[in-house]
């Protein structure tokens, strides 16, 4: 799916599909991480194992208030206890599909948002 471009200066999502994300300035192999003016690929991981201490290590580069998780072509949800433990960090988190993700994404990047963008 490809998106329009918000801000060449920034990570905008440009398209994706089953196996890559093209951003405005990199091509990354998914699983990954996007924000602002971070972008990185990650080993494989699944929904279940995102807590604070996997996200410590990609948060501490920049101040993020909301992480949106891209999970695949249907939504699936963190469970309470996750939700409770990222709570505790003071990050909000959505998940959604991919295609919402990088939409929403792309819209709060636009809108100089502190945004996160996990993509497993």
């Amino acid at each position: 799916m490809e998106f329009t471009q918000q801000n060449a200066n920034q990570n905008t999502v440009i398209s994706f599909d089953d196996l890559t994300i093209t951003l405005s300035h990199s091509k990354l192999k998914l699983p990954c991480f996007i924000s602002s003016n971070e972008s990185k690929e990650l080993s494989a991981i699944e929904l279940t194992e995102v807590d604070k201490e996997f996200l410590f290590p990609l948060l501490s580069k920049e101040s993020i208030d909301l992480l949106i998780i891209g999970t695949g072509s249907s939504p699936v949800f963190l469970s309470p206890k996750q939700q409770m433990s990222l709570s505790e960090i003071n990050l909000g988190v959505e998940c959604m599909n991919n295609t919402s993700a990088c939409s929403s994404f792309n819209l709060l990047l636009g809108d100089l948002r502190k945004v996160g963008l996990l993509i497993l």
